[in-house]
């Protein structure tokens, strides 16, 4: 397995931040009740970590050991301060839904992590291709945990597709119930959290069933005494 395979592999799944690291549960858990909130947030924390990972990346060497850490929250206060603008510009109804959570990706742990243990150690290419699958992976679970909730809490997907895709994305929607009264819980907090819990259960059956197919190593010893 090549460095860039292994990098894709880690933030993908085997070093996912929100299924193994818990980071970023803030955000995670708040915003995921549709599937295009999710996708909105997904893409702004996927862009802030590319972004940031390559700069501090550039930057290793120059800046000194005592100053890192305030530097990096610099740049990553710097880069969420961009998109937040650009989204007010371009998707301003989503901007308002996501709200305080769009500026509080400054405090998302995970980017400040992904600075400090990956890009201020390794290479531009190989920072980039972390912070943007780290994001990868983070979006797919923001994106999953909204649609398990968005489709029990409200009986559709993708709505309101129109405030990220444009006026022609109304029709995306998908009802999956017709006359669905809603289950409440789905959408609230705690829903959240029993969702994710449900998520990362679904994942540790994968991980023991995939360990249990790999063949078992034969040890030295016993390769050595069946040829004796």
């Amino acid at each position: 397995m090549s460095e860039y395979q292994k990098i894709i592999k880690d933030g993908m799944w085997v070093n996912n931040v929100a299924f193994v690291q818990l980071l970023g549960l803030c955000p995670l858990l708040a915003v995921t009740n549709t599937v295009v909130n999710a996708i909105g947030l997904g893409l702004a924390t996927t862009l802030t970590l590319v972004a940031t990972n390559i700069i501090v990346s550039m930057i290793r060497n120059v800046v000194r050991p005592e100053i890192r850490i305030p530097v990096f929250v610099l740049i990553i206060a710097s880069v969420v301060t961009a998109i937040e603008l650009a989204m007010n510009a371009w998707f301003h109804e989503l901007y308002k839904i996501l709200g305080i959570f769009i500026p509080l990706i400054v405090t998302n742990c995970s980017i400040i992590a992904r600075a400090e243990s990956f890009a201020s150690r390794n290479s531009v290419g190989h920072s980039f291709v972390d912070g943007l699958f780290m994001g990868l992976g983070f979006t797919v679970v923001l994106i999953l945990l909204g649609a398990m909730r968005e489709g029990l809490g409200f009986g559709t997907l993708l709505s309101q597709a129109h405030l990220m895709f444009g006026e022609t994305a109304r029709g995306l929607t998908i009802v999956l119930f017709d006359d669905y009264k809603g289950f409440l819980l789905a959408i609230l907090p705690p829903g959240a959290f029993i969702g994710l819990g449900l998520l990362i259960a679904l994942k540790n059956i994968i991980d023991k069933r995939m360990a249990a197919r790999r063949p078992t190593p034969v040890p030295i010893t016993e390769v050595s005494e069946s040829l004796a």
